[in-house]
């Protein structure tokens, strides 16, 4: 993996992810809060993958459309976890800023292929 490429940081992404669902379900107690965004926080990777193999570009940019829906759903699930007390601003902060910066890469994925298509 390149270094910084949308595939690399989603991978690094989930690690946190499951991290942070570690935390909640043993640290918290947490249990369905926390399953959500560990299904959306590691889906938005599970599909960068699956667009690389893509069989058309509009594949790829169906598959890139899921992962930044993911993304964005993940950013629900940290903002109700902050808000709710689950996670301190610290540790939203930082795994907000994480999905923020890959949404921002999958948004431009998005919009350069949608316009390639046209």
């Amino acid at each position: 993996m390149k270094k910084g490429t949308v595939k690399e940081k989603s991978f690094n992404f989930a690690i946190k992810i499951v991290k942070l669902y570690k935390y909640l379900t043993e640290e918290k107690k947490e249990f369905v809060l926390s399953k959500q965004i560990l299904k959306s926080g590691t889906s938005i990777g599970a599909n960068i993958n699956e667009a690389q193999q893509g069989q058309s570009k509009k594949d790829f940019l169906t598959k890139m459309n899921i992962s930044l829906k993911e993304c964005t759903e993940t950013k629900y699930w940290i903002e109700l976890l902050s808000a709710t007390d689950y996670m301190t601003n610290e540790q939203k902060d930082s795994i907000l800023s994480d999905c923020i910066e890959i949404e921002k890469m999958l948004t431009s994925i998005v919009k350069t292929t949608s316009d390639s298509l046209k």
